[in-house]
């Protein structure tokens, strides 16, 4: 099942059984008692298919979902840092990995928008020196 964040990504948000057939392309879920305000029936375009491996136990992620029906994105860390050059401006960019979200769905966001929001993520200095950054600029 797809749930939306703030950023308005698509997040498939776990593995939740069938129940039946909706006409030729929907289906109805069973969800757990957290997402009961949530309708239960899907176009199959929003459903992922799940292919078992025994070897692999999954465990649903517990998102919060609010009155609004999304939730909000948290920043964990940051992974890497880049200098976007364009003709007369530079611009300071970090990579950030959201919480309920792998590394590979980190996204590039510009330092300055997320200093001012998040300014703990700087205060450890993360795997890069951010002092540096601030030098380039």
């Amino acid at each position: 099942m797809v749930g939306k964040g703030k950023k308005s990504q698509p997040r498939f948000v776990g593995p939740y059984k069938i129940l039946q057939l909706v006409g030729n392309v929907a289906y109805k879920l069973e969800l757990p008692p957290r997402l009961s305000r949530i309708h239960n029936v899907f176009h199959m375009s929003m459903l992922k298919k799940y292919y078992p491996d025994p070897s692999l136990v999954l465990q649903p992620e517990n998102i919060e979902i609010d009155e609004a029906l999304t939730y909000e994105e948290i920043p964990v860390k940051l992974l890497d840092h880049k200098v976007k050059e364009l003709r007369n401006k530079r611009i300071p960019l970090v990579k950030v990995l959201w919480r309920n979200h792998g590394v590979e769905e980190a996204t590039w966001e510009v330092e300055e928008e997320i200093r001012k929001k998040y300014k703990d993520l700087f205060s450890d200095q993360g795997p890069y020196d951010a002092t540096v950054i601030d030098q380039v600029t």
